[in-house]
């Protein structure tokens, strides 16, 4: 597998929503641009509206990937998912969503056709202070 970012970014990104798709969720949007801000995945479960930031590698890794996924990146995806929320393609969505922000890990092994997937809803809790 080339191991150059953008393909290992894109190809984690694919099997994130294959993965995603499975467990019943609806892909709504990838790479969601609102400004300069960017949501990697936004999915509706039921009345849930998951917005997923997927960190992808290619093995051996020195440290697991959801670990790059600390405040600064946290405060980002909440003024994206913020940003999104009042775009128009939000309009079109039920008024009554809860809003989760997920992340998911896909390390890639060899030619990158092995791989494992894990997958933390609710991974963090936006708090205000």
């Amino acid at each position: 597998m080339k191991t150059d970012r953008p393909t290992v970014g894109r190809k984690g990104e694919e099997e994130a929503c294959r993965y995603l798709s499975r467990l019943g969720h609806q892909v709504l949007a990838r790479n969601w641009r609102g400004g300069h801000l960017e949501l990697d995945i936004i999915t509706l479960f039921g009345k849930e509206l998951h917005i997923v930031e997927v960190k992808s590698r290619t093995a051996p890794v020195m440290a697991e990937p959801q670990r790059n996924v600390g405040r600064d990146k946290q405060r980002r995806m909440v003024a994206a998912a913020k940003s999104f929320l009042h775009s128009d393609e939000r309009k079109s969505l039920p008024a009554d969503l809860e809003i989760f922000f997920d992340v998911m890990s896909v390390v890639f092994y060899g030619t990158g056709a092995d791989f494992d997937v894990e997958y933390y809803p609710k991974a963090f809790v936006p708090l205000y202070a």
